[in-house]
């Protein structure tokens, strides 16, 4: 069993228990304890970066205001923090779905800027974080929590998130808005990321909601019902192997900030070192 425990934030390995039946029941605690609502919420605030069409996801207890932090930004980190404190949120973590190639995280400079802060990254990916997550794992902020998937094919070290209630997933570059990420760098394989998405994604309840990492469309969200119905690449009963053709055939650009930004994602966000 692994734990670490940082302001209320609890990551545990798949072998623990972590809550009861009754989880969603309204309870009372004494001595400065708090109420937990039934059928509430978690919190979720969506944030874009044009510059890379990336989102990042400000996630939080509604109740403690404990709160993570999703695939940021390096050049928005101010925005992000600014958004917490205006949601009087504690956060606690930078969690990266992956190590990008087109922008640097902002794990680095939340971790500069917030005491406390723990990055967090698939072990996987072999990048540096303070935390390297397995899928199983659970990551807990207050009362609530995400449940880590392993979806590799874009990279091999990518990760979905689940929220406790299956009210919706972030999927990182695994599966996007009508497609999916490249799969022709950085260990990727589209015959892997095909399995990752139809065995770990595509069995999710219908009504899902569907938060990628990325859109170039200014689309915002989907379900998985919609993906697996009609996205072009992986939806509408595709075969693997029309899925390998397709993603055989992109014949998309090489990514202009891969060189700069997944040696700094390697690094967790810092930009150069001196050797």
């Amino acid at each position: 069993m692994f734990k670490v425990i940082a302001n209320s934030l609890f990551l545990f390995r798949p072998t623990t228990i972590i809550f009861t039946t009754n989880r969603f029941s309204t309870t009372t605690s004494i001595m400065g304890g708090a109420i937990s609502q039934k059928d509430e919420k978690i919190g979720l605030k969506q944030l874009f970066d044009e510059e890379s069409s990336t989102y990042t996801y400000l996630i939080w207890d509604q109740t403690t205001k404990d709160a993570v932090l999703v695939d940021p930004v390096d050049v928005q980190v101010d925005r992000d923090i600014k958004e917490a404190k205006e949601n009087g949120l504690n956060l606690v973590l930078g969690v990266n779905t992956h190590a990008h190639a087109d922008h640097i995280t902002g794990t680095h400079f939340l971790k500069q800027k917030i005491p406390g802060l723990k990055s967090v990254i698939a072990e996987a990916s072999e990048a540096k974080a303070d935390i390297l997550i397995k899928p199983g794992d659970k990551i807990a902020f207050g009362h609530r929590s995400l449940d880590v998937r392993a979806t590799p094919g874009h990279t091999s070290g990518c990760l979905s998130f689940v929220a406790d209630d299956e009210s919706f997933v972030l999927t990182g570059d695994a599966l996007m808005i009508e497609g999916c990420g490249r799969t022709d760098f950085q260990g990727g394989s589209a015959e892997t990321l095909y399995d990752s998405v139809h065995s770990q994604l595509f069995t999710l309840p219908p009504d899902t909601v569907v938060y990628p990492a990325h859109d170039y469309k200014g689309r915002t969200e989907s379900t998985i019902q919609k993906e697996k119905d009609s996205n072009p690449r992986l939806g509408g009963q595709k075969t693997k192997d029309e899925f390998v053709e397709i993603m055989k055939n992109l014949n998309l650009n090489y990514p202009k900030m891969i060189d700069i930004a997944v040696p700094a994602n390697m690094r967790c966000g810092v930009p150069d070192v001196q050797e």
